[in-house]
């Protein structure tokens, strides 16, 4: 098991290049189970899910491999296990997006329950309600979603919507089912993630028509099959985000190359009211911190609002700031791991149910800490970046799920982290 050791404190200076966004990979790569044939995806990152991925969609039948490129090549042409086994859909909660494509390719599918990241309780009936209002029996059994379509889907009007907004994953296997059911679809309270509008925009050139794209109503007028594709990945928003905090925490200075800010407008707005410039780029941004930092109030929403997988990062820059600030988290309520490890770091953080106060202090010390999920890992490095002293982060196969190679790309900047195998 690998863990870094971070020396700080450190001031970041130099240049970025940010990788193909994980989030809009993982369904791309699902929906290609309903071109048969070889798809070719450029721009996706090697991470641990986008292998935990690969794997999932080999033991269906297809053949997955890069290219001398680096573009992932997926031969969906025989699929002849409908079965997403717990062993691999267990290690990544995303793996539930086969289900839609699945469905529609098979007529049957079956597919564990997921699990992934510890951020809380996250169900699926939202994904299963589309799929049964397209025509689909489903029942759960033995840990498994049981889904069957004896006859063709059946395009119908959707309601998407949930307690926490729309889901991002349930609108990808509805999407992803509707491109070849009969007649229309229309998907209402659809994520509007820029996830799902790559999703959407490669499954157009797969022969999808779909219209609405980036808006909360989705128009899908079925089609007999779909055709595999060239399709390249758009920029990870999250990546992004994590390396523009890094920039701010660090009173430092960025180039970000390959960062589209149309996407990024919430998180853009946060950090330029709290004293981080940003000044756009042909091909992305420089992010800079020269004062201090100021306190702000952040509330997580579904896009366009600020996005819940930056609110860990965020919390880690705030700890640092000249007074009080505060982050709801209206997503995932229970998504605090991160918070036990960060005031071992120092930080002065009270919870009081779905609320962080965060109550700014001169410095972070360096202490050992343990990652717990994805971002939580991503803010532990910001801290260990910024605090005083040896940083060790135990469990760094989680910042692995979601960041490249995250030390060969702040290392060239000024950073001092070291992965040691322990």
């Amino acid at each position: 098991m690998d863990i870094f050791r971070i020396e700080g404190p450190v001031r970041l200076s130099g240049s970025v290049t940010v990788n193909g966004s994980k989030n809009a990979s993982l369904p791309i790569m699902a929906a290609t189970i309903l071109a048969g044939g070889k798809s070719i995806l450029s721009a996706v990152p090697h991470l641990s899910d986008i292998s935990v991925c690969s794997q999932l969609l080999a033991e269906l039948g297809c053949k997955v491999t890069r290219n001398d490129n680096g573009d992932l090549c997926i031969d969906s042409t025989v699929i002849d296990n409908p079965v997403g086994g717990y062993e691999i859909v267990r290690k990544m909660r995303a793996s539930i997006c086969i289900l839609g494509p699945l469905l529609a390719r098979c007529g049957r599918a079956e597919v564990s329950l997921p699990g992934g990241c510890a951020i809380g309780y996250r169900p699926v009936d939202i994904h299963l309600r589309g799929l049964q209002e397209l025509g689909a029996k489903i029942h759960i059994k033995n840990g498994y979603v049981i889904a069957e379509a004896k006859n063709a889907l059946t395009g119908k009007g959707i309601f998407m919507g949930g307690p926490f907004g729309s889901t991002v994953l349930g609108t990808a296997n509805v999407l992803t089912a509707a491109t070849v059911a009969k007649g229309r679809t229309v998907i209402e309270s659809a994520a509007c993630e820029p996830e799902i509008a790559d999703l959407a925009n490669c499954l157009n050139k797969m022969g999808a028509k779909i219209t609405g794209i980036g808006s909360p109503r989705l128009v899908i007028e079925g089609v007999k099959q779909l055709r595999p594709a060239e399709y390249e990945v758009i920029p990870d928003r999250i990546e992004a985000g994590t390396f523009m905090v890094a920039a701010a925490i660090t009173a430092g200075q960025l180039q970000m190359h390959n960062c589209r800010l149309d996407d990024m407008m919430a998180v853009v707005d946060k950090l330029r009211n709290i004293g981080v410039t940003i000044e756009a780029t042909n091909d992305g941004c420089i992010v800079a911190r020269n004062g201090s930092i100021k306190p702000t109030d952040i509330t997580t929403q579904p896009y366009p609002g600020f996005p819940t997988d930056l609110q860990a990062q965020f919390m880690t820059l705030l700890s640092l700031a000249e007074g009080n600030s505060i982050i709801i988290e209206k997503i995932f309520p229970d998504r605090f791991m991160h918070v036990a490890e960060l005031s071992r770091m120092a930080a002065d953080l009270r919870k009081e149910g779905p609320t962080i106060i965060v109550a700014g202090v001169k410095k972070l010390i360096a202490a050992p800490v343990m990652a717990s999920d994805l971002r939580a890992s991503a803010a532990l490095v910001l801290a260990g970046l910024a605090a005083e002293g040896t940083t060790t982060i135990n469990r760094v196969y989680h910042i692995d799920r979601g960041y490249e190679k995250i030390e060969e790309k702040l290392n060239p900047a000024g950073a001092k982290i070291v992965r040691e195998s322990v």
